[in-house]
């Protein structure tokens, strides 16, 4: 999947004006290819972006790069404000269609599964994967079906359904989906017997400290 997106070119610059194209609703970015001559400084509308990152964080992305023409991208690193998730700055690589790119895709759940039908806990254990294809058979995403699973069953990377054309770059024994049974819920009595052991276990706990105290 393809999409556009605007950009306009930025001076290399400081600190402070790079503090102050992010008040202007920009995001400073640069794009690397062998079409760009090494590198291009740009600015991308905030906004525009982080649609993009929260639809289609992984796609193709047709952009103008002033002095190159459109060429097509793909994001390969966002940087964050560790406080606030503010969108710092964007590195995008340029890709030539006509060779195989390795990223991420998201899996999706289908069905209902037979486990969780009599009580049991479907898990999602690992929300991407990463494949390999050309840039134009990248999927949105990967289905899992999850229906014939049962109590006790599991999912990995080599049960999963791709599409054409479309390879696994992660581990094949990489877990992907289960369904376990459920914690089992403790008894009154249960709990209160833990609750003595672990009284007694502190208890024990202080008077071996005291005696060291008082062997020192």
């Amino acid at each position: 999947m393809s999409l556009s997106m605007t950009a306009e070119h930025r001076p290399v610059g400081t600190k402070g004006s790079l503090h102050q194209l992010r008040k202007q609703g920009k995001v400073p970015a640069v794009v690397y290819g062998k079409n760009i001559q090494g590198s291009a400084p740009l600015a991308i509308e905030e906004k525009e972006l982080l649609a993009l990152l929260r639809s289609h964080p992984h796609a193709v992305i047709d952009i103008e790069v002033p002095g190159s023409g459109k060429q097509p991208v793909m994001v390969t690193d966002v940087q964050r404000d560790p406080l606030t998730r503010q969108v710092l700055h964007i590195d995008l690589h340029q890709i030539n269609m006509n060779e195989e790119v390795k990223t991420q895709v998201r899996l999706e759940l289908t069905g209902d599964s037979a486990g969780v039908r009599e009580g049991g806990v479907l898990s999602l254990l690992q929300h991407d994967i990463e494949i390999q294809c050309l840039p134009a058979n990248i999927p949105e995403a990967i289905e899992v079906d999850v229906s014939a699973l049962d109590i006790g069953d599991m999912l990995h990377v080599s049960d999963l359904k791709l599409p054409a054309n479309v390879q696994a770059v992660s581990v094949p024994d990489l877990a992907v989906v289960s369904v376990m049974a459920p914690q089992k819920d403790l008894t009154a009595e249960e709990a209160e017997d833990a609750a003595v052991e672990e009284k007694e276990a502190d208890s024990r706990a202080e008077e071996a400290e005291l005696e060291e105290t008082k062997s020192l």
